[in-house]
């Protein structure tokens, strides 16, 4: 049996980046978990968040210098490297990762990297075009390569002004990870299966054309990272997104209602269902086979639309296949609670997560969300959260209820 939390401990190494902001918040969680954490700053972090501010958080002192006489008469960095459970790269900047890919050791943190034998996560965080790099993109292949888990990075705008894909995870993001890392065999979700379907569906109207939706699949996503952090055997069934997939799940991509509908069976038997996805409703009765040309003169080609196949509703019906949790969503315009109570009793699952998306609330392709959680107890109003919290609310949520259900 592994040591409780109060006896784990972190090496978090910081390097350079505005991200590292986010660094004290994270200490702030492993310690409310009981978590010690041992912090390494990099000359560059150190240009970001101060030395004092980590030693206070974590209660520990903070080493940056690689030859410090008293600390190297005992080989410091070899103790450091071997006395945690877990080295954390937060934020790890593009610069540490191809040093990290390269097996230099020209300093603290990138000698306790090549000393260690204890897993390692790293948490990216740089600007777009930096991720985007064939450099970059060749140095994470070969840290995957060698077990590295890698926690997002996330997208959104970032600090030079820029958007997508290079912000550092949120806090609550990276705890998680680490929380799973650290006691894979005590998550309360272990040995269970969750089917999660996330994403628009996109339907064809002919080659060039299809009917879709707003959807990012960022809350989907997010949940599927949750559920797996807590131990479950995650399916990810998925429809046209361009966020990352997440760490240790098995992922299905599809683009279809009908596509969906058979890869969520296709997946099942499952303990868990959350059904995150925003299905068409329709699509058309006979895509065409060309490009539909425009004519001069002549009116708009007549479209005749048909419905798709309900997944929620499917996956709800009794019988043998049905999971033991089925939770649905809601995307509502107008009368969001009432709406989703319906929803609720007309397709027989167990919760409904509802929220609000006109476009003034920016939640749908946004980072952030304010959901209505109605059961068969009642409504729960959450706040304005990130969508990594709403996930993990939801995952504890249902972590917690699951076992009651026979």
């Amino acid at each position: 049996m592994g040591a409780p939390m109060a006896e784990k401990r972190v090496l978090l190494i910081v390097a350079g980046g505005i991200a590292a902001f986010k660094v004290p918040e994270l200490i702030r969680l492993l310690r409310g978990r009981g978590i010690g954490v041992t912090c390494v700053l990099t000359k560059a972090a150190a240009e970001f968040v101060t030395p004092l501010t980590l030693q206070t958080l974590s209660e520990n002192r903070v080493y940056s210098e690689m030859f410090s006489l008293t600390d190297e008469s005992e080989i410091g960095h070899i103790q450091l490297s071997r006395s945690a459970d877990l080295v954390v790269v937060a934020p790890a900047s593009a610069n540490i990762l191809a040093r990290m890919a390269g097996g230099l050791a020209d300093d603290l943190a990138t000698t306790l990297l090549l000393a260690t034998d204890k897993r390692v996560l790293v948490a990216p965080a740089m600007n777009v075009r930096m991720w985007d790099h064939a450099a970059t993109v060749a140095n994470m292949a070969t840290l995957r390569s060698r077990g590295v888990g890698v926690i997002g990075p996330n997208s959104g705008m970032m600090a030079c002004n820029e958007a997508g894909f290079g912000r550092m995870s949120e806090p609550e993001e990276i705890l998680a990870a680490i929380l799973a890392a650290l006691e894979p065999g005590a998550r309360p979700l272990a040995g269970l299966h969750a089917l999660v379907t996330s994403g628009p569906t996109h339907e064809p109207i002919d080659p060039v054309r299809y009917i879709a939706n707003r959807s990012s699949g960022k809350q989907g996503h997010a949940i599927a990272a949750a559920l797996a952090a807590l131990g479950a055997r995650v399916t990810l069934v998925s429809g046209p997104v361009s966020v990352p997939d997440p760490v240790g799940v098995k992922v299905v991509r599809v683009e279809t209602a009908r596509q969906m509908l058979d890869a969520s069976q296709a997946a099942l038997p499952a303990d868990i269902a959350v059904c995150a996805a925003a299905v068409a409703d329709f699509r058309v009765a006979s895509a065409a086979q060309g490009k539909i040309k425009k004519v001069p003169g002549a009116p708009p080609p007549a479209i005749e639309l048909t419905l798709n196949p309900d997944i929620l509703a499917t996956l709800s019906a009794a019988g043998p296949s049905r999971p033991r949790l089925v939770v649905g969503f809601a995307a509502e315009t107008d009368d969001v609670v009432a709406h989703a109570q319906q929803k609720r009793a007309r397709k027989g699952c167990d919760w409904i997560v509802a929220n609000d998306v006109r476009p003034e609330t920016g939640i749908m392709g946004g980072e952030a969300n304010a959901v209505h959680l109605a059961t068969e107890s009642g409504v729960e109003d959450w706040p304005m959260l990130p969508k990594s919290e709403v996930a993990a609310r939801l995952a504890a949520r249902i972590a917690q209820s699951i076992g009651k259900i026979a």
